[in-house]
């Protein structure tokens, strides 16, 4: 049986990429470690492994809510992570609409051009 650290590895891996988890394993040093092991065990290994609703509906969900409480950061690597989970642009806009009308307007447009700036960085790269 494997465990909520290696699980959570896999999916993060299969949400975010190889690319993506490579680069963010590469930097982490000792201070973050422990924060790292937190979010894969329990983000990745729990919650984003949970076969409770589809990886679409949990991005979809994941968008909408760092929008809404204004964690614009992560945004731009969930969009990316969009090509892997399968929602689509039309499930993004959907998401920020419901930010707009249950969070607040500016949440959601700053969200949309974020969301938007990235799509199209997506559309000219690989990664």
């Amino acid at each position: 049986m494997t465990n909520r650290y290696d699980t959570g590895m896999a999916v993060r891996r299969q949400v975010l990429g190889d690319h993506h988890v490579d680069r963010a394993e590469a930097t982490k040093t000792e201070f973050d470690t422990p924060f790292q092991d937190l979010i894969t065990e329990s983000a990745w290994g729990t919650v984003w492994a949970s076969d409770a609703i589809s990886r679409r509906e949990r991005s979809m969900l994941t968008l909408a809510l760092l929008a809404a409480t204004g964690n614009f950061e992560e945004i731009p690597m969930h969009i990316r992570a969009t090509a892997r989970t399968g929602a689509s642009k039309a499930d993004v806009m959907e998401a920020f609409q419901h930010v707009a009308i249950y969070a607040g307007v500016p949440k959601a447009n700053h969200a949309i051009k974020l969301a938007r700036k990235t799509f199209e960085e997506m559309e000219t790269t690989d990664v």
